[in-house]
């Protein structure tokens, strides 16, 4: 049945509305958490960090991330979306900042920690914030439309972070001090901003009709109502439901084997084309371009069909595919072809994987069980790192890591495919 005039206007006029805002704060969000990763080859050089160790400090974010996620989420419920959202980017520039007075190993773990401390709450903040905005069937969509930003970071993110670099010397400062300066600052505006242009609610929405504010809240209700079990509406019920913790499973998983590559890729693609760090910043934007696209395709795909649990297993065994393949190639165009599939099936699962804690969970529930899913498997960004780092130092080269994040991913996508149908559809 095609969707009514009312319904269509009101579900376009939102997208267009919150999802460009929130994508462009992501994006600042993305690019402050993975442009170490560019800056890697001249801050390992300059401070004299092994791989080990640099991928120990930078993964120790997840951990400061992991401590705060649910505390952060749960205040987000009492004080609203507006002012936690501008609180949190805010302390995130103001750390991102911090960045260029590192001086060694101590300060560098310390400041990557409270960086993640910073930063936690913004991401399942922005996705329970999603479901006061945006039905069930549409919500795969919508959150895909979101994540692209994490994608189109890297393609943004990685030229911008290696053209930075190119200004070392400049007023007595090196390339990445200049880097994290001038990438810090955006969050700490756009932080402010919020404050006056994000909309807490379709109820204060000035910019619907009471029409139309009428019919999406009367939507919401509605969903809600047949969720029914008030019990999923606590916090308690939330933590503490065993599908939480099997996704958290499954998103653990998937994040170790995603950051123990992200973090490597600039520095991969540029062993693969023996080109400058900006050169290989601008290459590995590649795999980003690609998977936004997958990203979206497959979103809908799985709005149109009302199915998560395939779109999110088989997505994670094109990755699985895609970083194999990639380690028996010796082509550098084919092996960046391989890396670009790899990526783009790890990245398109998450929009369908996304749509399924708020389909059983609700209210305080679902704000602390898509925390805690989040919080549990950003642990893997941590691990993944630390992994990558130690595979490179013992191996001297990234087949290992490449095989590493084959293997999580070929787990991640196992354990989705034991998913319980039925949860997807209650």
């Amino acid at each position: 049945m095609p969707p009514s005039s009312l319904e269509a206007r009101v579900v376009s006029k939102v997208s267009w509305r919150l999802l460009p805002y929130l994508f462009v704060l992501y994006v600042i969000a993305y690019i402050d958490r993975i442009n170490v990763g560019v800056a890697k080859a001249a801050m390992s050089k300059d401070l004299h960090l092994d791989p080990a160790v640099f991928g120990f400090a930078a993964g120790i974010f997840f951990v400061g991330y992991f401590l705060f996620e649910v505390p952060s989420n749960v205040v987000l419920t009492r004080v609203g979306a507006r002012i936690w959202i501008a609180r949190i980017m805010v302390f995130w520039g103001i750390v991102t900042v911090s960045m260029m007075f590192v001086t060694g190993t101590r300060s560098f773990i310390a400041l990557r920690f409270l960086l993640g401390a910073a930063e936690a709450g913004f991401f399942p903040g922005i996705l329970f914030y999603l479901t006061r905005w945006f039905r069930a069937k549409d919500r795969a969509r919508a959150i895909s439309l979101f994540m692209t930003a994490g994608t189109l970071a890297g393609v943004i993110g990685n030229p911008l972070s290696g053209a930075l670099l190119l200004l070392d010397g400049r007023g007595g400062l090196t390339g990445w001090q200049w880097l994290f300066l001038i990438e810090g600052l955006p969050a700490i505006l756009l932080g402010v901003s919020v404050l006056f242009l994000l909309t807490e609610s379709p109820e204060t929405a000035r910019w619907l009709s009471a029409e139309e504010s009428g019919w999406l809240t009367d939507q919401l209700a509605r969903e809600r109502a047949a969720q029914g079990d008030a019990p999923r509406s606590s916090l308690l019920a939330g933590l503490a439901h065993p599908m939480v913790w099997h996704l958290s499973a499954v998103y653990f998983l998937l994040v170790t084997g995603a950051y123990g590559f992200e973090f490597w890729l600039p520095t991969i693609v540029k062993s693969m084309n023996r080109g400058s760090d900006f050169q290989a910043a601008l290459l590995s934007a590649v795999p980003y371009v690609v998977a936004t696209v997958a990203m979206v395709v497959v979103a809908q795909h799985s709005d149109k069909t009302a199915e998560r649990r395939w779109h999110v297993a088989l997505s994670m065994f094109a990755g699985c595919a895609g970083f194999f393949v990639a380690t028996r190639l010796h082509s550098p165009m084919l092996q960046l072809a391989s890396l670009s599939i790899a990526w783009a099936g790890l990245k398109s699962c998450q929009g369908p994987f996304w749509a399924i804690p708020p389909v059983f969970l609700s209210g305080t529930a679902a704000a602390g069980g898509i925390a805690l899913i989040n919080s549990i498997a950003n642990l893997g960004g941590q691990v993944g790192p630390w992994l990558a780092g130690s595979l490179e130092k013992s191996t001297g080269g990234y087949t290992a890591v490449l095989l590493m994040s084959s293997a999580f991913l070929l787990a991640a996508g196992l354990l989705a495919a034991t998913l319980r149908p039925k949860a997807e559809r209650r």
